[in-house]
């Protein structure tokens, strides 16, 4: 309300309460020089001095009627903002934060956990669910709900259109033949999956049993919770069999290849198809794909996967889909010289082949851009680092390559080097590798940092990039007092020619006890973010671990932290004297039998480990919880918290349990999977391995698998629910599945029809 009272006092009134002002000092004597001072300014002032100037000339020239009538402007102010308000608070959009919950109450709306970012926020929410009431029973809104609720691809069927059984007249479906027609491709492809459209026999069992599926009241709801991650212009590998065979995997290993899902906006208006949720791309459906040309969906750069020859892009008909399985050197399908296309592709095995080259010409170089299948933001990739980044300062942050038009250094060594000597003012710099090639280097791929006292180094991806480093040998990490070394967005692996020796390499990443001049190494804190250091070193093609008991990661100095987070690692050998933190974090020794986490000798323990937990004190942080393959000795387990452990012993094993605790009167164990017998401090809602009862069940075990260490919706749930929070216990808690599910139960229940049931169907 914009009333000025003063202003509508007769001008008697008025004018007396002006001769009152100008003849008695209504300022401060200090306000009076503050404003004299102000009126010999040289204009223009700034803002504050303009502000000032005004309230101080507004007080002089304002009598005593005047400024008791601002009072009462201002009370009658509150109370017209008050009313505007209350109209406001008739509208979800404009609505106080506390009328939310009301309004939502008015219309039934249950709160959930917000997990996924599509509600997150309760108005917005709330605002949907008003908009969704005038589509309420119909399977589209079920199909929304799904996927703007669990933030996964999502599609919704209802189970009769697909029953094979006399059709109402009614209620023609022609399309639903009971036969169905074998020569139509898609047919046999999608069988049993959320886009089957043959028909099946009635399935009397409960769908919300997940054991029922067929049925006339029944609405199934199919969900692809994996991640599609793109790695852009990566060489690949290149068979060691010829020149002419290549796979996707940097890492020289079959891999399925995935398809990123194209969105289908914010309200859904038509059924998902295959090219709405991420999924395994097929050879069919790819080869259907290259025939539309540059109407592609899968195929073209800012797609799901693009090859380029002498950094050239293919032509969509210049790609052959073809079966190359087989054993290496005996791939099936190779293309012969003179065939029509550059390349043949096998994205369910992760293969490319090449026509031999005419005329003994070189074979051309081969970039690929595609993506690959993952459960979460764990272990690097072209996903938002940004936060985790330890240097900031631009200045001090070095590209690798070097982009400098006179280069300052060729090789990552010499990146490091450099780095180091142009430490900033505070003692910290970084190397970016700026793409996600494979490096290699000619001659031997090895790293040695030595820093000095107070120096903080950080050697990561930049962001966007998934850079693959195959090692010759180790990266040894040592340093003055109070140094730090950082990692961040890397895969590290061995190449083929690493072998264990003696006494180097001994492991991947390594802190060893002195520094190169025979100095004690007193590097203060060893941080692995985001990083894959590649259980067993390196796999083979079918990505078996080559060096499977070896340890990834070994840490020696006395009084050095050892955190990782959102990693996968290998087997950790650390010293009595140091400090091991996971946190979201795989170590995989790559069988249970083997050691993931002990001392140096491999028998003895760690000096404390904690897994799990909080990080920080913010009290909104989702909780972390660790993945263990292997057996454990720590002298001192400071808090182990929503974790599995996966250990076993073999025939004679000196161990006498998977986890073993020498401290038991301090630390702590809660709400985590503990193996049969195990040796722990006291423990709180932990679940202890045991013949015939509740254990996790996981999709793969191995590396490079795309449900690697992921739980299967069928875990018993006082495993998959039983976190502090309610969610899975493992490296994967911070994804909330099991807390996604059940926001989606509870809004399904609010939309479905009378008499109907819906079940969760996991795809992938």
């Amino acid at each position: 309300m914009s009333l000025d009272l003063f202003n509508l006092l007769p001008a008697v009134h008025r004018m007396r309460d002006i001769e009152i002002a100008e003849s008695a000092s209504l300022l401060t004597p200090a306000e009076i020089v503050e404003l004299n001072t102000l009126k010999t300014l040289i204009p223009p002032l700034s803002i504050d001095e303009q502000l000032r100037l005004n309230e101080l000339t507004a007080k002089a020239s304002r009598g005593p009627l005047h400024s008791l009538l601002l009072v009462i402007q201002g009370q009658m102010a509150v109370l017209a903002e008050d009313l505007d308000q209350l109209y406001d608070d008739q509208f979800i959009e404009t609505c106080a934060q506390w009328v939310i919950p009301y309004i939502g109450d008015l219309i039934g709306y249950q709160p959930v956990k917000g997990i996924a970012p599509a509600i997150d926020n309760p108005r917005s929410e709330v605002a949907d669910t008003i908009s969704l009431r005038r589509r309420k029973g119909t399977v589209l809104v079920m199909e929304q709900l799904a996927r703007d609720v669990t933030g996964w691809g999502a599609h919704a069927v209802e189970f009769f259109q697909i029953l094979g059984d006399a059709q109402s007249m009614n209620h023609l479906r022609l399309w639903n033949h009971y036969a169905p027609d074998m020569r139509y491709w898609k047919t046999g492809l999608y069988i049993e999956t959320g886009f089957d459209r043959t028909a099946h026999k009635v399935d009397v069992r409960r769908i919300a049993s997940r054991r029922g599926r067929y049925n006339i009241q029944n609405i199934g709801i199919s969900l692809w919770s994996l991640n599609a991650y793109g790695v852009t212009k990566d060489q690949g590998a290149i068979s060691a069999v010829t020149p002419q065979a290549l796979r996707f995997s940097s890492l020289g290993m079959d891999i399925p290849l995935f398809h990123r899902a194209l969105p289908q906006g914010e309200r859904i208006v038509d059924p998902a198809q295959p090219f709405n949720v991420v999924d395994r791309l097929k050879r069919r459906v790819l080869c259907d794909d290259l025939q539309k040309g540059i109407g592609a969906v899968y195929y073209g750069e800012d797609k799901s996967l693009a090859l380029y020859l002498d950094e050239k892009l293919l032509n969509p008909y210049e790609i052959e889909v073809a079966n190359l399985s087989g054993p290496d050197g005996s791939w099936a399908n190779m293309p012969a010289a003179g065939s029509p296309y550059r390349a043949v592709v096998d994205p369910e095995l992760g293969r490319i082949a090449l026509p031999p080259a005419a005329g003994g010409q070189p074979l051309p170089s081969v970039k690929v851009f595609y993506h690959y299948g993952f459960n979460a933001d764990m272990g690097g990739g072209e996903y938002d680092r940004t936060g985790t980044f330890m240097v900031e300062d631009l200045a001090f942050v070095f590209p690798f390559p070097d982009t400098a038009g006179v280069p300052r250094y060729t090789t990552l060594q010499g990146a490091v080097n450099f780095a180091i000597s142009q430490l900033s003012a505070n003692g910290q710099a970084a190397v970016e590798i700026t793409d996600s090639r494979t490096y290699s280097e000619t001659g031997t791929l090895a790293l040695t940092v030595d820093l000095p006292a107070g120096a903080s180094l950080e050697l990561r991806a930049a962001e966007g990039a998934r850079p693959t480093l195959l090692l010759d040998g180790e990266i040894s990490v040592s340093g003055a007092a109070s140094s730090s070394f950082y990692l961040n967005g890397l895969l590290i692996a061995g190449s083929t020619a690493m072998a264990p020796a003696n006494p180097t390499p001994a492991a991947l990443l390594h802190a060893p006890a002195s520094r190169p001049g025979g100095n004690a190494n007193a590097l203060e804190k060893l941080s692995i973010s985001h990083c894959t250091l590649v259980p067993g070193w390196s796999v083979d093609t079918q990505g078996a671990p080559r060096f499977g008991a070896q340890p990834t990661l070994i840490v020696e100095p006395a009084g050095l932290e050892v955190i990782a987070a959102r990693s996968i690692i290998g087997a950790v050998r650390a010293g009595r004297f140091v400090s091991v933190k996971a946190f979201d974090t795989i170590i995989d020794a790559t069988d249970p039998t083997n050691v993931a986490i002990a001392d140096l000798d491999g028998i003895a323990g760690v000096g404390s480990l904690t897994l799990g937990g909080l990080e920080t004190a913010d009290p909104d942080e989702i909780p972390h919880g660790c993945t263990v393959i292997g057996k454990v000795r720590a002298v001192l387990l400071t808090l182990v918290s929503d974790s599995i452990f996966w250990a076993d012993l073999v025939k004679g094993d000196t161990w006498v349990t998977g986890l073993i605790a020498d401290r038991k009167q301090e630390g702590c164990v809660r709400f985590s999977f503990l193996p049969m017998g195990a040796e722990t401090p006291r423990r709180f809602e932990c679940v202890e391995q045991g013949i015939a009862s509740p254990q996790p069940i996981f999709f793969a075990f191995r590396y490079g698998r795309p449900g690697y260490m992921k739980l299967i919706a069928s875990t018993p749930d006082v495993v998959r629910r039983g976190a502090d929070d309610g969610g899975e216990m493992g490296a994967f808690h911070f994804v909330l599945a099991p807390l996604r599910e059940t926001d989606l139960r509870i809004r399904m229940q609010e939309y479905m029809p009378v008499g109907l049931e819906f079940g969760i169907i996991y795809q992938n």
